[in-house]
């Protein structure tokens, strides 16, 4: 197969796979509520105990307090991320508070909040 065609086929099918997922809605950020924050947690981690979570306006990211210490879910694409925040650095961004991880696996995570959640957020990363 010559190598034009070959890639041609290649880019078209990267391509008609990109519009596919977007068209059924799987490029879309997974919204969270409590109860499938929850479900999510537990599927990361399944044998804690959560204690509250508090959800982001915008419901794309939750914290999570368990009985092991707090830890973020964010929505990355259709599914969900879940660290524990036992290491990592908080900085204040205009539209929220960027988390960075320090482990080079874990990208940093924004996590939009309105002024009045960043409050409270940075009240309760506090003592995680």
């Amino acid at each position: 197969m010559p190598l034009e065609l070959l890639l041609v086929l290649v880019i078209g099918g990267i391509s008609g796979i990109t519009l596919l997922l977007h068209l059924t809605g799987k490029s879309r950020l997974r919204l969270l509520s409590a109860e499938t924050a929850r479900a999510e947690w537990l599927r990361h981690f399944p044998e804690d105990d959560i204690l509250d979570i508090t959800l982001a306006h915008d419901n794309h990211a939750a914290l999570v307090r368990t009985d092991l210490g707090a830890g973020l879910l964010w929505a990355f694409g259709a599914d969900t991320v879940a660290r524990y925040l036992h290491d990592f650095d908080w900085i204040d961004q205009p539209d929220g508070i960027e988390i960075q991880f320090r482990d080079f696996a874990t990208p940093g995570v924004t996590v939009r909040l309105e002024e009045t959640e960043r409050r409270h957020w940075r009240h309760l990363l506090e003592p995680a």
